[in-house]
């Protein structure tokens, strides 16, 4: 197959993206990115240079098409007020859909932190930042929320509901009963 243009090249990504989200870096064979992207071994490998540089690729469009859209208003100026708890509201409706890509796989970076990809560098490295960049979001929500927190009030609050929706992604493949109900209960530490 011919190297495909740029927008084969996003949809392939897309389609890579779903099977690495579902299966993991590891658990993904070549012939299945093959099916989903309809490229060759040879064209992914033309295209991305390898396996890994097509997970790095669907990594990518993760964050920039799926989690930093939800992410835009706890991190536009200014944030509203009601941001964090319509974050933490919209994020509890996706995971109560069992036929959502969320709810039936959970988050694709909070997956690979316990995959053994995690331990190369670079792959910590994009994990850590997204955490930092989760928890710079849920911040920002809560002090446009709460102005009135102390500065440990807040860093502690803060800190609390990015672990429940951190446990709340790790947790939704499972029980996505427990992963709405750890984000009520962030929702609900916002109004203490």
């Amino acid at each position: 197959m011919a190297r495909t243009s740029a927008f084969d090249k996003e949809a392939a990504i897309q389609n890579a993206r779903s099977v690495f989200w579902s299966k993991g870096f590891e658990a993904t064979s070549i012939p299945e990115l093959e099916n989903a992207t309809g490229l060759s071994r040879s064209s992914i490998y033309n295209s991305f240079g390898s396996k890994r540089g097509l997970f790095d690729a669907a990594v990518d469009s993760y964050l920039n098409e799926i989690v930093r859209p939800r992410l835009r208003p706890l991190l536009q100026d200014p944030v509203p007020s009601q941001a964090l708890g319509d974050y933490l509201r919209g994020l509890a409706a996706v995971f109560a859909k069992p036929e959502s890509l969320p709810a039936a796989h959970g988050c694709l970076l909070i997956n690979t932190a316990s995959a053994p990809i995690a331990a190369e560098n670079e792959i910590a490295a994009i994990i850590s930042a997204y955490r930092e960049e989760l928890d710079e979001a849920m911040g920002r929500g809560l002090h446009a929320l709460r102005p009135d927190l102390s500065v440990e009030r807040h860093a502690l609050l803060s800190d609390t509901v990015t672990g429940l929706v951190v446990a709340a992604f790790a947790l939704v493949r499972i029980s996505p009963s427990e992963a709405v109900r750890l984000l009520q209960c962030a929702e609900n530490l916002l109004e203490d």
